[in-house]
C-alpha cells in the first residue's frame, strides 16, 4: 500500500506542477540586451584581451621632461609670434575683408551668409582650412 500511496503522490505533484514559457534575453546590447550591460562587456572583453601592440607606447614614455619643457616654451613663443603678427596686420579692430600672407600661409577673409569666413592655405603643401566665425 506504501508503495501505491508514493506513486499517487508523486504523479499528483507532476500534474499539479506549473510551468512558464522560456524567454530568450540576450546579454550584448548589439543584438538586443540590456544597453546597461555594454561596459561590463566591454572590460570583460579587454581583460581577456592578451593581444598587445608593439608599436604602442603611451605620451609619457616617449617624451623625457626635457623634452615636454621645450616643446611647451615653443609653443608659447610661437603663440606669441602669431599675436604679434595679427595686431600688425589687423589692429586692435575687428577682421577686415581681404587677403593676407604669412610666410607660406595664404589668409583670404570674406563676409558670407554665415557669417565671417576664414580660409587658410598653406600654399607649400596645399593643406587649407577653413573657420567660420557666426554672425
Amino acid at each position: 500500500m506504501k508503495p501505491i500511496l508514493s506513486l499517487i503522490f508523486i504523479l499528483g505533484c507532476f500534474f499539479t506542477s506549473n510551468a512558464q514559457d522560456l524567454v530568450y534575453r540576450p546579454t550584448n546590447p548589439a543584438f538586443g540586451g540590456n544597453p546597461y550591460n555594454y561596459q561590463w562587456l566591454l572590460s570583460s572583453a579587454e581583460a581577456q584581451n592578451s593581444f598587445k601592440d608593439p608599436n604602442a607606447t603611451s605620451g609619457r614614455e616617449q617624451q623625457s621632461e626635457l623634452e615636454r619643457f621645450t616643446s611647451s616654451l615653443n609653443s608659447q613663443l610661437l603663440g606669441q609670434v602669431t599675436r604679434r603678427l595679427f595686431t600688425d596686420q589687423f589692429g586692435q579692430g575687428a577682421l577686415e575683408e581681404g587677403t593676407y600672407s604669412f610666410g607660406s600661409l595664404a589668409v583670404d577673409i570674406y563676409p558670407s551668409n554665415e557669417g565671417l569666413v576664414i580660409n587658410i592655405l598653406d600654399t607649400e603643401t596645399g593643406e587649407q582650412t577653413q573657420v567660420i566665425i557666426p554672425n
